[in-house]
């Protein structure tokens, strides 16, 4: 025995470095997949800063979002943070240990990640983000999935057939899937909520069967990115069909120059025909296109969001509109929303984006906007950071900070409704920075909260404020909340996002410690002749984020303060 054991000491001793080899190249390859994650995205949250030295020790990690066991990443979930960007197509593939993947709530656009693996992953979670293309059907290859998160994209394409025993939520709402609904995922029980708002997709669960003579249309070559989108028909003989026919649109993702198709079935386009007052317009002068131009002409996604999803849409007579499709209206009766639309028509101010016309159906309900061109404050502020990016200047953040609270006051004043919150949206993607004017700020998205129904008040930014987060009434002054959480936004460089610590409590620690320079932004830190305008805002600020309704101003107040700061800039 003894001698036996003498013979495998040496391959004992040979077994232990190599162990130890491969451990260390599994750490390498996990950390390096986890950099390329990191190094491939932008975000309000400083990734960089904090995602450095080894991601794992022993169960913890110090990298904010990352969940360790047993020295080895199991979870990445970095939802709403304001992440941009596009994940490698081989994104995470060295993550071997991944169980749960949530990167919901973002920017994201491209391609989804294809997974490839990824066997133990249990729970993906890539909603409300702007992904496009198809679903890799690598995805069917991931045996131990429980739950699919991908609603609210821009999904096209088929649905692969997933077949996972384990598979238990499923949520593909909200894109442009088409094709029938595989029989796997039918037989499993999941109830329409998990494909809805599909134009393309048929068969069980959804109450719109599919028939053997129509094909799924196939899918248009894509345009690249400047070109003009364009449209078609799938066949013209198939026009007068009332089911089965799609007018195919392609939009093109501006920023990653994809393409993928928007289906909307000419049933529609049909009954638009029919009945054409179905547009209705806010002004008599606007009503220079009808539902059938809209629906026909080209359109761009410019945006998704908990509401809805927007589009650019060039009409024949190179007229620009843009289009939000809201979502999840069911109990939205007409009446309501003409009401609604009726008094948001009337609105005009310069500091407004001006809603043209709406569309209310059973199936569909589109608000039409002017087009602004120009960039969202949120791209203002965080997108292309480096060297080659131009800085927003102090004396152009404080004149957005006035048109916003101009155009906020006047919200307020023309919509005095005490249990209702008259903007109830507002944050640094809802405002547009026109190009043409000298960083005159318009304010969008606004309205919303006399309509929505109480259970998808979460959606909008009101979400945020204390007295939603206690179960309290709201009133207008959670817009003043929003608006001091955006002010801090200006002035930090910091979004308020999930997982943070409460920004409004850390400005205010800074502030009553003899105010320090760490609080603003790298952007605007050397402008050190404008400090004390900044830290006059910035008062201003803490004033609107009162943890009591009561204790915050109200807007026209704000206006004058921020008005009094300017005039004494002016003759600084």
């Amino acid at each position: 025995m003894d001698s036996l054991l003498f013979l495998f000491l040496p391959v004992l001793f040979n077994c232990v470095p190599y162990s130890v080899h491969c451990q260390q190249q599994l750490y390498h390859n996990e950390r390096n997949a986890l950099l390329l994650l990191r190094d491939s995205l932008s975000s309000t949250r400083s990734l960089h800063d904090n995602w450095t030295g080894p991601p794992c020790h022993r169960d913890r990690s110090r990298w904010f979002g990352i969940e360790c066991s047993d020295f080895k990443v199991v979870t990445i979930s970095l939802p709403g943070i304001q992440l941009t960007g596009s994940l490698p197509p081989t994104a995470l593939q060295n993550v071997l240990h991944l169980t749960a993947l949530n990167l919901s709530g973002n920017a994201l656009h491209g391609a989804l990640p294809t997974l490839h693996g990824l066997v133990r992953l249990r729970s993906v979670a890539l909603a409300e983000n702007r992904f496009s293309g198809s679903i890799p059907e690598e995805f069917t290859s991931l045996l131990d999935l429980e739950r699919l998160e991908l609603q609210d994209n821009a999904l096209s394409g088929a649905v692969p057939a997933l077949a996972q025993g384990r598979l238990a939520a499923l949520n593909l709402s909200y894109n442009f899937l088409e094709g029938s609904i595989p029989r796997s995922l039918a037989a499993r029980g999941f109830d329409a909520s998990s494909f809805e708002h599909n134009p393309g997709l048929c068969g069980r669960p959804l109450r719109k069967p599919c028939h053997e003579e129509t094909e799924t249309p196939s899918m248009p070559p894509a345009v690249t990115s400047g070109a003009r989108p364009a449209t078609w028909m799938n066949s013209p003989s198939g026009r007068n069909k009332e089911v089965g026919s799609w007018l195919l649109v392609l939009v093109a993702a501006g920023a990653a120059g994809l393409a993928f198709a928007v289906i909307i079935t000419t049933k529609t386009i049909q009954q638009a025909k029919k009945k054409i007052t179905d547009l209705s317009f806010s002004k008599i002068d606007k009503a220079t296109f009808n539902l059938d131009d809209l629906l026909r002409s080209p359109a761009m996604v410019i945006g998704t969001g908990k509401i809805g999803n927007t589009f650019k849409v060039t009409l024949d007579s190179n007229e620009v509109v843009v289009v939000k499709r809201l979502k999840s209206m069911l109990a939205l009766t007409k009446k309501e929303l003409h009401k609604q639309m009726e008094l948001l028509g009337k609105l005009k101010h310069e500091n407004l984006v001006e809603i043209i016309a709406f569309h209310f159906s059973n199936d569909e309900k589109l608000i039409i906007y002017e087009c602004i061109v120009g960039n969202s404050l949120f791209h203002l502020l965080h997108e292309n950071r480096g060297e080659a990016r131009v800085p927003l200047k102090w004396s152009a953040r404080l004149n957005i900070v006035k048109g916003i609270a101009q155009g906020l006051a006047f919200l307020h004043q023309c919509m005095p409704i005490r249990d209702k919150v008259p903007h109830a949206n507002l944050k640094s993607s809802n405002i547009i920075i026109p190009s043409h004017l000298n960083h005159q700020p318009k304010l969008t998205d606004y309205g919303f909260h006399s309509v929505l129904p109480p259970s998808l008040t979460n959606r909008l930014s009101i979400a945020k404020v204390p007295e939603y987060l206690h179960g309290r009434k709201l009133t207008p002054k959670a817009d003043v909340y929003c608006f001091g959480l955006l002010v801090l936004e200006i002035v930090t460089g910091r979004v308020p996002s999930e997982g943070e610590e409460d920004l409004p409590k850390w400005v205010k620690l800074t502030v009553n410690n003899n105010w320090s320079s760490d609080l603003l932004d790298l952007e605007i830190v050397a402008e050190t002749e404008r400090h004390q305008e900044m830290l006059k805002l910035t008062q201003i600020a803490l004033a609107c984020t009162e943890v009591e309704p009561e204790q915050r101003p109200v807007m026209t107040d704000v206006v004058k303060r921020i008005e009094e700061i300017i005039l004494t800039s002016s003759g600084r």
